[in-house]
């Protein structure tokens, strides 16, 4: 049956419409999709054996949740999936400031309405995307907001004294009534603000400016709160802890695959640059990388973390890098380089909080520092581990490539080289090939030349070879030339 059809109180009593509250509602559709093995939120990558099992089983016991994790660890996504488990639609009063349930209203306005009108009552149907309020927690959230005041307008304009109700003016919890209402940032909430939320949680009622008004509002409640909060901006005030349910931690995540899943989905590349611009898999490997570096840094403060936005801030920053160049060398097509990451800067800069140390080296320094971090752990990965002591004939892996740079002049890699002259730079280096071909003989020839450059740089890094940067580029030589330079 089509219940929007229905338009009319008398209807909707005909009809096998029951009315139902949200936390049950919620329950119903979650249990449905189980049972379907279908999946409930989707598009969340990484909590499908911990935080989404913790967050369906307090939807199971119709709780209301806090989601406690450090920035950029998908709190109010997970908040916004949960309107998929909503029914599609639901009938109010037509007119009604706090979406009265027809068959259980609770303002004066809808039980007047419908004490006047009958099953004549006029019903409207609201859809299951208009059923989520949000609200950012900040210091200057006042009661008035949240749960309501008294309008001394309303009040004059319907020639009322403030002794009657209809003087009130609703605040977003009310008109989020049969709603997921979302807070975040809750600690950030004055005490006081958040001690007018006790009643709402456990009795499920509000009180306005002394009024007698018991509302028994039905409203699926999600916090999201950051633990640094707590310590630094201000606290979860015990009582109000103590009413909220299941409290869910959530985490970043725990592989690069994963981390991969979410900046792919996320990133906002345009079409056109998709078409133009190839990023090579180790290359979107070296994003997420830098982003598990900053998290175990020494000058990055852990207690803040590091949002996974900083990996999609890079990578789109990374494909507009290398857009920027094709435009100036008037390549049709071009590929990410290594030395893009350095376009990218200034989206690692803005998205990490440093200690004191990181403030003294500064901002540029830590940025370019977790990139070459990255780089070394990710080299080490696919090639033999570069030993700092060596016996005096001891042959490494990395001796051709070395006694090349002896024999030759030094390579320079430009910023905005263009792709032809940048790949006949790199294949001069004729070892690296070698190199390559013994250890990783079947790779993707459209990845090749990224792999080439991360040979290069890292080999700098590890003091096998010497680096230079000047005003457009990189300069590449063997460590011997500098030393004699005095470099």
């Amino acid at each position: 049956m089509n219940y929007t059809d229905i338009k009319t109180l008398g209807d909707l009593k005909k009809s096998e419409y029951k009315s139902i509250s949200i936390k049950d509602e919620l329950r119903k559709n979650l249990i449905q999709k189980l049972k379907n093995q279908e999946t409930v939120f989707e598009g969340v990558w990484g909590y499908e054996n911990s935080v989404i099992p913790e967050l369906e089983t307090a939807i199971l016991s119709k709780h209301n949740i806090n989601l406690l994790g450090l920035r950029g660890q998908a709190k109010t996504r997970l908040a916004r999936l949960m309107v998929t488990l909503l029914d599609e639609y639901i009938p109010i009063v037509e007119g009604s400031e706090i979406n009265d349930d027809p068959l259980q209203p609770l303002s004066r306005y809808s039980k007047e309405l419908i004490k006047e009108k009958g099953d004549d009552t006029p019903i409207t149907w609201l859809h299951r995307d208009e059923r989520f309020y949000e609200k950012l927690a900040t210091p200057d959230v006042t009661v008035a907001d949240l749960i309501g005041d008294v309008d001394p307008i309303k009040a004059m304009n319907l020639k009322l004294n403030y002794a009657d109700d209809r003087v009130i003016h609703f605040g977003m919890i009310p008109r989020a009534n049969r709603c997921i209402f979302v807070i975040n940032e809750i600690p950030d909430l004055q005490a006081r603000i958040q001690v007018s939320l006790f009643n709402i949680l456990q009795e499920g009622d509000i009180q306005i400016r002394g009024f007698k008004l018991r509302l028994p509002l039905d409203i699926q409640f999600i916090f999201t709160a950051n633990p640094e909060d707590y310590t630094n901006r201000g606290s979860i005030v015990t009582p109000l802890k103590d009413r909220i349910g299941s409290q869910i931690l959530t985490h970043y995540p725990k592989s690069i695959e994963i981390a991969e899943k979410i900046t792919e989905q996320e990133a906002n590349a345009l079409q056109s640059q998709k078409e133009t611009v190839y990023v090579p898999k180790l290359a979107k490997r070296l994003v997420e990388q830098i982003s598990f570096e900053a998290r175990d840094s020494e000058y990055v403060d852990v207690k803040s973390g590091v949002s996974a936005r900083m990996s999609i801030s890079v990578l789109e920053n990374l494909i507009s890098t290398a857009e920027r160049r094709s435009f100036l060398t008037e390549d049709d097509k071009t590929t990410v380089r290594l030395l893009d990451f350095f376009g990218s800067i200034p989206a690692i800069t803005g998205k990490i909080e440093l200690v004191y140390e990181g403030e003294q080296e500064g901002a540029d320094f830590v940025a370019q520092n977790l990139v070459t971090n990255a780089v070394k752990t990710i080299f080490l990965e696919l090639f033999p581990e570069i030993k700092k002591l060596t016996k005096e004939d001891e042959e490494t892996p990395y001796d051709e490539i070395t006694q090349w740079f002896y024999a030759s002049d030094s390579i320079e890699l430009l910023d905005d080289m263009n792709d032809g002259y940048f790949k006949e730079q790199l294949d001069v280096i004729t070892p690296l090939q070698k190199l390559i071909d013994k250890y990783h003989p079947n790779y993707s020839k459209e990845d090749l030349y990224f792999l080439k450059e991360l040979i290069l740089w890292a080999l700098s890094e590890f003091k096998i070879l010497s680096k230079e940067r000047f005003t457009k580029g990189f300069q590449f030589n063997d460590t011997l030339t500098n030393y004699i330079r005095g470099i």
